[in-house]
């Protein structure tokens, strides 16, 4: 198990979560941007589904990336670290091998990642809802 896929990596990094909300205007647009990185967490972690056993290389390269920068803008620092992992062995696939390799990378990485999504999104929902209060 790498370091980032180490269940003990902090589910959700409090600096950058309390960074983003400094950032933002005011606390409905961090509301709002926690609420949409929840919301599109379902969609991004499909369409990696997707291009992984599809064996389709853009679309998985595509997907990762987008769950990975997504993540760490949100402070999800265990989730953007199980990205960066699969990416690392998205590339080393490469496109001549996609089609074969990619599907290989299913097991050992979408059932964990699917799993940290899930519990990425009940965390953040739970801390914005106690915000909220």
């Amino acid at each position: 198990m790498t370091r980032s896929a180490d269940p003990e990596q902090l589910l959700l990094d409090p600096p950058v979560l309390t960074r983003l909300r400094g950032e933002l205007d005011d606390d409905e647009g961090w509301f709002l941007f926690i609420q949409r990185y929840i919301a599109q967490l379902p969609f991004r972690v499909r369409k990696l589904r997707t291009g992984i056993i599809n064996g389709d290389h853009g679309v998985a390269m595509d997907a990762i990336l987008s769950l990975k920068i997504s993540s760490h803008m949100v402070g999800a620092a265990r989730l953007a670290g199980m990205a960066w992992d699969l990416q690392r062995c998205i590339e080393a696939a490469g496109q001549d091998r996609a089609s074969s390799a990619l599907p290989e990378l299913a097991v050992p990485h979408l059932l964990l990642i699917s799993a940290c999504a899930d519990e990425t999104a009940v965390s953040l929902a739970v801390m914005v809802e106690r915000a909220r209060q």
